[in-house]
């Protein structure tokens, strides 16, 4: 377990904060940090053909043991944190032995880590939890994913009598601003399926999640001394804040849950003459997701006609972008991958949890370049936020499915539930 705590801290400890902003890959060049250190640390365990290419991609395998062939499986996370957030200077507090009660983060700041506020932490009684000190995330997205795909493969290489066929894993940078996927070289990988280990709490199993896309709408205005403003005056912000208050009552990710998308405003700079405004939109439904996007189209096209004698051109202007889409459409044809990883949770203990994800990884983007590719628990709540933590138990659950599913990936007699179902049917 000290082991477990001890990779990971050395890994948060690290701030590979992403920059939206920047157009190279890796978008920060911090990200390099840790990068190189994981490159030295998949050698130093032993695995082997482990690379990392000009954008900080990095590869490794683990060769079969097994004279059988059997597919091969990949296993996938991404080294940067959120620009939501500050992830530098992560200072990581252990609380052993979890009694149920608030956690002071920061005393000297009022940050209480609460059980009222946040219920799921009386889950973890008993238990070890690895908080921030609350001024910082914590970085377990996905740096706790990282640690389990490495802490399991240290374990297989060490436990050659489990069986397993080619264990293929990849490190990405960038997912937090939608690009992880985007220069990851899916046939290099060389697996048949792969799994993200980059979900929330234990026993999350996900193949479904949203359709996104992010939006800007820039708002020009006209700036006129306030004194003689009528009829000339024309503000952005108030058209900003018109535009924001026309959006669809409800369907914000406060009120929403489950399938329910929603649009979500996360950035407003704006002065007289210029203000633009940064929202994304989410939904499971394809239909309803380019519904959506029409509806801002349409928005905007409203307003521009509104001040169209007044401005004498587009007041409005939006740029619309699609970002990831449901893996759903390609991971139902492969549905055994999905059944494996669930009877390896069974077997060790855990009662999954299969349910959409209301976001993405970097596992729907591969899925829709060739590449299978469910998302499986890293074991932290409260992402992206001085309220992260992560339970060293659930870190340590996550390492023993990985081994879990690459053991049963290498069974030849190894039928997902539904084909076990039908076998039973046409023998009776």
């Amino acid at each position: 377990m000290q082991h477990l705590i001890d990779r990971f801290i050395g890994y948060v400890t690290i701030d590979t904060e992403s920059d939206p902003n920047s157009e190279t890959t890796p978008s920060s060049a911090k990200q390099w940090d840790l990068a190189h250190k994981l490159v030295e640390e998949l050698k130093q365990i032993g695995l082997q053909e482990v690379t990392i290419d000009d954008k900080a991609y990095i590869m490794a395998t683990l060769p079969s043991n097994i004279d059988e062939k059997v597919p091969t499986i990949g296993f996938i996370a991404h080294f940067d944190t959120t620009p939501d957030f500050t992830g530098a200077n992560v200072k990581p507090q252990i609380v052993p032995n979890y009694d149920g009660k608030d956690i002071v983060l920061n005393e000297a700041q009022n940050i209480v880590l609460s059980p009222k506020y946040f219920k799921d932490l009386l889950q973890y009684k008993g238990q070890t939890l690895i908080t921030t000190d609350g001024t910082t995330l914590l970085g377990a997205d996905d740096k706790a994913g990282i640690t389990e795909i490495v802490t399991a493969m240290e374990f297989l290489i060490n436990n050659p009598e489990i069986p397993h066929g080619t264990i293929k894993i990849g490190f990405t940078p960038d997912e937090e601003i939608g690009r992880g996927a985007h220069h990851f070289d899916v046939a290099k990988f060389g697996a048949d399926w792969a799994y993200t280990m980059d979900g929330s709490q234990i026993g999350e199993l996900e193949y479904e999640n949203f359709n996104a896309a992010g939006a800007k709408i820039t708002f020009k205005g006209k700036s006129v001394h306030p004194g003689y403003a009528k009829g000339k005056m024309i503000n952005s912000m108030l058209i900003a804040n018109d535009f924001i208050s026309d959006l669809p009552k409800g369907e914000t990710p406060q009120e929403t849950k489950g399938y329910e998308g929603f649009y979500h405003v996360h950035h407003l700079k704006g002065s007289i003459e210029e203000t633009i405004l940064e929202l994304i939109i989410r939904d499971h439904s394809k239909t309803k997701f380019e519904k959506m996007k029409e509806r801002l189209e349409k928005m905007v096209k409203k307003i521009n006609k509104k001040f169209a004698k007044q401005f004498g051109e587009p007041i409005a202007i939006a740029e619309i972008k699609d970002q990831y889409y449901n893996m759903k459409e390609k991971v139902l044809p492969v549905k055994h991958i999905v059944d494996i990883a669930e009877e390896a949770m069974k077997q060790v203990g855990i009662k999954p949890i299969i349910k959409p994800i209301r976001g993405g990884t970097d596992g729907c983007q591969l899925s829709y370049k060739g590449l299978p590719c469910p998302n499986i628990f890293a074991g932290g709540h409260n992402f992206h936020g001085k309220y992260e933590y992560v339970p060293v138990e659930s870190m340590q659950k996550a390492v023993e499915v990985i081994v879990k599913i690459a053991e049963l990936t290498a069974k030849e007699d190894f039928d997902s539930p539904k084909e076990k179902s039908k076998s039973k049917k046409s023998n009776t």
